[in-house]
């Protein structure tokens, strides 16, 4: 009965010009046919892989594409044309300076913060008046005093040759960022 139905269902359909709609039975038959198809594409490279004659071949492609390439590396650096591998390693070797400048550009930010604290500490000692000090027996005011203009001195010129000029850099040589390509 279902034979009859199927057979009914093809030949309308051959008659409209449509295909029969898939059915559970056809995917089976889809399955096998993948599988055997898989399976013969399998048994033809382990065939190809296994022929001396083929092996030779690609090998000697593989030669020849190497000298190519040897080739053209030596004409590009006789025009003084850089290879990939050339640009490739300054790529990298320019991220590493680039890494290396920012983390100098990070400690010299935090090195000014640390001198803008203690200068204002230097300044708010240097307005606030003296208390009397305990006496000591190897310290007085005045060598302390001196201590601390010399100390003060020492900041100055400190501040000096790390930042010359009051004005922040220009807005060019300001921090750059770099981006992963």
């Amino acid at each position: 009965m279902k034979l009859r139905l199927r057979v009914r269902q093809v030949a309308a359909a051959a008659r409209w010009g449509t295909l029969p709609p898939v059915s559970d039975d056809d995917s089976g038959i889809r399955d096998r046919l993948s599988r055997q198809g898989e399976e013969a594409l399998g048994r033809i490279a382990e065939e190809l892989a296994g022929n001396p004659l083929v092996v030779g071949a690609l090998s000697r492609a593989f030669e020849a594409r190497e000298k190519a390439s040897q080739a053209q590396e030596a004409a590009m650096g006789a025009l003084g044309i850089p290879s990939a591998a050339d640009i490739e390693r300054l790529t990298r070797r320019l991220r590493s300076v680039s890494q290396r400048l920012e983390g100098i550009e990070d400690s010299v930010d935090r090195l000014d913060e640390r001198l803008e604290s203690i200068g204002e500490r230097l300044g708010e000692l240097a307005k606030t008046p003296a208390k009397p000090a305990r006496a000591k027996k190897d310290d007085s005011d005045g060598a302390t005093g001196a201590r601390l203009d010399e100390i003060a001195r020492d900041l100055a010129a400190l501040r000096a040759a790390v930042a010359p000029g009051e004005e922040p850099p220009p807005r060019a040589q300001e921090r750059l960022t770099v981006t992963e390509s």
